[in-house]
């Protein structure tokens, strides 16, 4: 019975790979935050904004977290990059700590995010 379904529906059936963005984060604040702490505000906001179901939709990971430079880079879902970084820029402070986090670059990969990265802001 399922070989009739595939054989319908033809070869659009094939299921195609999801689609990852890459956000370079600058957190420009008065000290450093271990990164459990930065994902806890992120994850958090995304909530706040977005609630529980929103939260569910918008797939992040932490892939790279430098504490003396205070950037990171996050990877999501091209369908989540707005809900992302709206999430990201309502952030206001971490901790009690006054804290802005801006997203400096956005690319496909990480490779050329990070290329882009040490052109423009060397």
């Amino acid at each position: 019975m399922w070989l009739q379904a595939y054989t319908l529906l033809g070869e659009e059936a094939m299921v195609k790979g999801v689609r990852h963005r890459y956000l370079a984060v600058k957190i420009e604040s008065e000290k450093s935050f271990p990164k459990n702490i930065f994902m806890k505000a992120v994850l958090n906001s995304i909530c706040r904004l977005y609630g529980i179901y929103g939260l569910s939709r918008t797939p992040i990971s932490l892939i790279e977290y430098k504490t003396d430079e205070k950037s990171a880079i996050l990877r999501c879902s091209h369908d989540s990059t707005d809900q992302l970084r709206s999430a990201i820029s309502s952030i206001t402070e971490i901790e009690g700590t006054p804290v802005y986090l801006r997203v400096i670059m956005i690319s496909g990969t990480i490779k050329a995010l990070k290329r882009k990265i040490s052109k423009n802001f060397p």
